[in-house]
């Protein structure tokens, strides 16, 4: 058994394809193929199931597949400590984040990062928090950026910094003319959220207080923070934003801005990772570089009270 024969049943597994898998490995298909299979004779049980398609892993495959993980991640920590002794900032991050926070957050990192640390390959990429979790759990990814507490016992949260919600309003719509909004203020029916499967979709349904409410006729869902504030502008409607994404608004915009009364809701961000981290040195940089990026305020929760999350 070796470690190269361990990381080639990960990749199949992770792939489920024996030519991506070989891709991935930057190995033949028929080189791959071969040592998967000596180590299968060699261990006495069949790790994969061939006559599936896409291939799966046998129930006694699924546990060595868990610990092959294990053995590979404990590998791994020796090229850390290698590149700690040498101050060696390199090597290869590949980061989950939502797509409320992405927009705000990654172009300035991006450009700090290949600034700073020209030799870290950052690789991102951008999704819901349900799959984030998924990907980390089957280390495809190393970290992630989420809305948390998450409450899961296996992941690990860093928390980062506090969001506050603002209210933004529509030139037309009564509460325009307001200077503070109360939640019980907002109408569900001129909402707009984000479509199902988004934890901010999840804060907004409970800071409003509609879930029951939550299958009601809603003019517009979308994916997109950006596509809300344009409907906002374009109709007499309202929807919620998080602090990055108000920070650039035009003064016009602003006006249209609106908070709500204290506590002042807000979102918690945080980094997360799974169990056995081994790019210890790599992920302080990223959080770093991070925090350089979001105002010292809200780095401190202050007079803001985060909201729950239905996960």
């Amino acid at each position: 058994m070796t470690i190269q024969q361990l990381e080639y049943i990960v990749a199949l597994d992770t792939c489920r394809h024996f030519v991506l898998a070989a891709e991935k490995c930057f190995v033949t298909q028929p080189t791959l193929s071969m040592q998967i299979q000596k180590l299968e004779e060699e261990l006495g049980v069949k790790i994969f199931d061939r006559s599936k398609q896409p291939v799966i892993p046998t129930e006694i495959g699924v546990k060595i597949l868990a610990q092959a993980r294990v053995v590979l991640d404990e590998a791994g920590i020796i090229q850390q400590i290698v590149s700690a002794q040498k101050d060696n900032m390199a090597g290869e991050i590949k980061l989950g984040i939502i797509p409320t926070l992405a927009p705000y957050l990654l172009p300035p990192l991006f450009k700090n990062m290949r600034e700073k640390y020209p030799h870290i390959n950052l690789i991102i990429k951008e999704t819901i928090t349900e799959e984030i979790l998924k990907e980390l759990k089957n280390n495809r990814l190393d970290c992630g950026i989420v809305v948390s507490p998450l409450n899961d016992i296996s992941i690990k949260e860093d928390v980062l910094f506090y969001e506050e919600l603002f209210v933004y309003v529509s030139k037309k719509n009564a509460l325009h003319q307001k200077k503070y909004i109360l939640a019980s203020d907002i109408d569900p029916r001129h909402l707009w959220l984000l479509e199902e499967g988004h934890c901010f979709r999840s804060q907004i349904l409970n800071l409003c207080e509609i879930r029951k409410l939550a299958d009601a006729h809603f003019k517009y869902e979308t994916g997109n923070i950006e596509t809300l504030k344009r409907m906002v502008e374009k109709s007499d409607g309202i929807t919620i934003l998080p602090e990055l994404a108000v920070m650039e608004f035009t003064s016009s915009q602003m006006k249209q801005i609106k908070q709500l009364k204290e506590p002042r809701p807000a979102r918690e961000v945080s980094l997360i990772t799974h169990r056995n981290l081994l790019k210890y040195s790599l992920l302080n940089s990223l959080k770093a570089e991070i925090l350089s990026i979001i105002p010292t305020r809200m780095q401190k929760l202050n007079r803001k009270k985060v909201v729950e999350i239905n996960y």
